[in-house]
């Protein structure tokens, strides 16, 4: 209920009556409201009655009613609702002869909306909607809204991956003034534009990207000059030449902050003629782009750069399938230059790792879907050298823009940029991974964060193929401090830079305009410093966190969808997590996770939860289930609805594999306690 009880609770904020904060509404399942405001130490409380036009996860301006202290929590009312979190719901239609009512499903408590017969856009009694909020007076009893979209019963799948997008504030359409204004842009380039720019169209260019992508915002150009040294490109798609600020289309864009992509589906950061057509370098077309070129030598050594905006003409689209097979066989299409781009990214990759970035290895799922989205595969996606080629340059980009800007002071002071920062690990979540990592013999120097990153490396060198890998790559991720958005230039500690910014995603992130934009002013002496930019920072962080959220909810859902299929059957596993009321274990043929309760252990024994060992601990048996632990589990059940899949602990499972590989079998708990009654 609210966040009453948040770590920062030490004594009740004493303000008084008549201030303003600005928050966030924390809507209760009962109806009741908080307000969550960064400096409060308690959130204030809003009665249903002072709502006023907000809904839950809206940012507001609350006023506080009464002043709070002898043990009252302040109380507000919602003086003006800031922004909406979102403004389109899935429920359903109830039709009358007049008019007609949305009620929506949420588990949040809201009004139904009024629906106009003029805005039902065909859909009848009792269907399935998504409706957008169009209008809501202050003082209005009645929100009004109108039908987007009536949804297909018989597909279960497409709804739950548009409720996903919507309940993490993602729009499924784009509003009509921002379609507006990306129709009126033109098709073809003028020639004015062309010559305004460096042109690059004869130097050999081609993009490498997934072979199912369809918005290629990065290509790469490379030409031998007569020092001998290589000039090589990146170019980016200049979406800043499109999307004018302020416009319709720039707020919308600025409003989503990232483009989401869920395992069915992309929600797009902006509208798809932009996004892949307009800015995507595809091939033999003549693209507008913002570039950074290199002059570097056959070691990958940089020996100068120029950062500008210009036109190019892509010679080929690869895939990263295409790519790697160049690399692996030595022979294809321009294999020369692949290969050498090839060796120049692995050395520049080497020269990272040696000066403190942290090497941690990333597996990403992909599900195989059929034609209607059901899962009928899961495919490990791993790292390989075609995708650190694009990797190290599009870094190499980012870093040498964000050195440029960090250069540059308006009277004395740097200026207003959003780098892309992480900061050090948390000491207070080192502390036990440390003891945690010690166990499994690995040392861990903690006298300075460049220690710290020389001792991650040496453990995930170390830990390479051995059963506590997957753990402790794990555990290692989660004692990092998380990346994001800010003008506060701390450095990047995962990569080991001193300076760093988002430059090569325009079409996919907005912090990537905002930054095309402030080097174009840089470039031309002119620039105007933007007074929100940290604001600006800041509402593209929480949108990331919020992608991050909807991904995750979607492959959880798509694996729960593709395990119902597998109810009561045995599988192997991995203890992924470990809480008080049971522990996680992903599977090692599927990859997904599902939760064995500590209920389910009772019969076997009374577990307890060791924190700082990661696992739980059986008070009779001494029977431990720790993280990176293998076991056998049954799966018991598969909720879509909560997307949640519960697994049962086997132990004959366990018997069976080790009279399998000739281990001594102990008895299990289960029959010890029956002897005990």
């Amino acid at each position: 209920m609210g966040r009453k009880n948040s770590k920062k609770t030490k004594h009740r904020h004493s303000e008084g009556a008549g201030k303003t904060f600005k928050g966030i509404l924390d809507v209760t399942r009962s109806g009741m409201g908080f307000v969550i405001v960064p400096d409060l130490q308690i959130d204030i409380l809003i009665r249903p009655n002072d709502f006023n036009t907000a809904l839950h996860g809206d940012t507001v301006l609350v006023r506080v009613k009464n002043a709070a202290g002898g043990g009252r929590r302040m109380q507000g009312e919602v003086a003006e609702v800031m922004q909406r979190k979102r403004v389109e719901f899935i429920g359903h239609i109830e039709l009358s002869k007049d008019f007609a009512f949305f009620v929506p499903e949420m588990d949040k408590p809201m009004p139904d909306l009024y629906i106009p017969l003029s805005s039902l856009n065909n859909a009848k009694d009792r269907d399935r909607v998504v409706v957008r909020l169009v209008k809501w007076e202050k003082g209005g009893k009645r929100p009004v809204g109108e039908v987007v979209g009536v949804l297909d019963l018989e597909n279960s799948n497409d709804a739950a991956m548009k409720e996903i997008l919507l309940e993490n504030g993602f729009p499924l359409e784009f509003p009509d003034d921002a379609l507006e204004v990306a129709a009126r842009i033109p098709d073809v380039i003028p020639e004015k534009e062309i010559e305004k720019r460096k042109d690059v169209r004869s130097i050999l260019t081609f993009t490498i990207d997934p072979a199912d992508a369809k918005d290629f915002d990065d290509a790469i150009s490379i030409r031998l000059l007569k020092n001998g040294n290589y000039e090589i490109g990146v170019h980016i798609a200049d979406v800043s030449h499109y999307v004018e600020p302020d416009t319709p289309l720039d707020k919308a864009a600025y409003q989503k902050a990232t483009s989401v992509y869920l395992p069915d589906r992309v929600n797009p950061m902006l509208p798809e003629h932009i996004s892949n057509v307009l800015c995507s370098l595809r091939p033999h077309e003549d693209k507008l782009t913002f570039s950074a070129i290199f002059q570097v030598t056959a070691k990958g050594e940089v020996k100068q750069y120029w950062l500008g905006r210009t036109v190019i003409h892509s010679d080929h689209r690869f895939t990263y399938e295409d790519v790697q097979a160049i690399i692996d066989i030595k022979d294809g299409l321009y294999k020369e230059e692949i290969l050498l781009l090839n060796d120049m990214a692995q050395r520049m990759r080497r020269k990272r790792f040696q000066h403190g970035a942290i090497n941690f290895s990333s597996q990403e799922v992909r599900f195989k879907l059929d034609e209607k989205g059901d899962p009928i595969g899961i495919m490990v996606k791993e790292s390989k050298e075609s995708h650190q080629l694009i990797e190290e340059f599009m870094l190499m980009a980012n870093r040498y823009v964000a050195e440029n800007i960090s250069k540059i002071k308006l009277k004395g002071k740097p200026v207003p940029f959003p780098y892309r920062i992480h900061d050090d690990p948390d000491e207070e979540k080192l502390t036990p991974f440390v003891a945690f990592a010690k166990k499994f013999g690995h040392k861990f120097d903690t006298s300075s964060p460049d220690a710290i990153a020389k001792s991650f490396n040496q453990l995930l060198k170390d830990a390479h193929g051995k059963p506590e890998q997957h753990v402790l790559e794990q555990l290692g991720i989660r004692t990092m401090a998380k990346a994001k958005y800010t003008t506060e230039n701390v450095g990047h500690y995962g990569l080991g830079f001193e300076h760093y910014c988002h430059f090569t995603s325009p079409i996919r992130r907005y912090p990537d305009v905002m930054t095309h934009r402030i080097l174009q002013e840089a470039l031309d002496n002119n620039i105007i410093p933007d007074k929100k930019l940290e604001e600006k920072c800041k509402h593209c962080s929480d949108r990331e966190r919020a992608a991050m959220e909807a991904e995750r909810a979607a492959n959880k859902y798509k694996q729960v969808q593709y395990m119902k299929s597998y109810l009561g059957e045995e599988f192997e596993g991995v203890i992924s997590g470990v809480a008080s009321f049971g522990f996680w274990v992903e599977t090692i043929e599927h990859k997904c996770e599902g939760l064995v309760s500590v209920n389910s252990l009772l019969e076997y024994d009374e577990f307890r939860h060791v924190e700082s060992d990661y696992c739980l601990v059986g008070q009779r048996s001494g029977r431990k289930f720790r993280m990176g632990d293998k076991v056998w589990i049954k799966v018991v059940a598969a909720n879509l609805t909560k997307r949640q899949l519960d697994y049962e602990w086997v132990v004959a499972g366990e018997i069976a594999k080790a009279k399998a590989e000739g281990e001594e079998v102990a008895k299990p708990v289960k029959q010890k306690a029956k002897k005990k009654k």
